[in-house]
């Protein structure tokens, strides 16, 4: 099943990238989301038509399972001829980086290149469930950069 949840602003005002500011003053709510038995091709068409590169896969409760990205429908669709066919949980990272809303947004960065990766899924612990909130990007970074200086 894959998702969009509808996006809105966590304060309602402009925040830029300075030091001091937190991924819930500069992100807003809203996710791209598929669950782990979306077949590959429907998760890389959501990617392409809803113009992302990586999906947040929830379970059935709406908790965290994993991350997939366009890279990682690529090396399926090179790998395997059935590649199409295939559930995201198949090819999904499982060790994903997660930060919390009031994670500065400068340590988000940080974690992100420590990773080596190109997102972190914002998310709310629920009694030792993470519930997956926002994606924060390289890009959205990029821009809270720009508008700071």
């Amino acid at each position: 099943m894959l998702r969009k949840r509808q996006a809105r602003s966590l304060l309602g005002r402009k925040i830029t990238m300075k030091k001091g500011r937190t991924v819930l003053q500069a992100k807003r709510y809203g996710i791209h989301s598929c669950s782990p038995s979306t077949s590959l091709i429907s998760a890389i068409r959501t990617m392409v038509e809803d113009e992302v590169s990586s999906l947040v896969v929830e379970d059935d409760q709406g908790y965290l399972a994993g991350l997939i990205t366009r890279t990682d429908i690529l090396r399926a669709h090179i790998t395997l001829d059935n590649w199409a066919s295939q559930c995201v949980r198949e090819h999904m990272k499982q060790d994903v980086p997660v930060v919390f809303p009031s994670t500065l947004l400068i340590d988000a960065a940080r974690l992100m290149l420590d990773q080596g990766g190109r997102q972190v899924v914002v998310v709310l612990d629920e009694q030792g469930k993470l519930r997956p909130v926002a994606m924060l990007t390289d890009a959205d970074l990029a821009y809270h950069m720009v508008k700071a200086s």
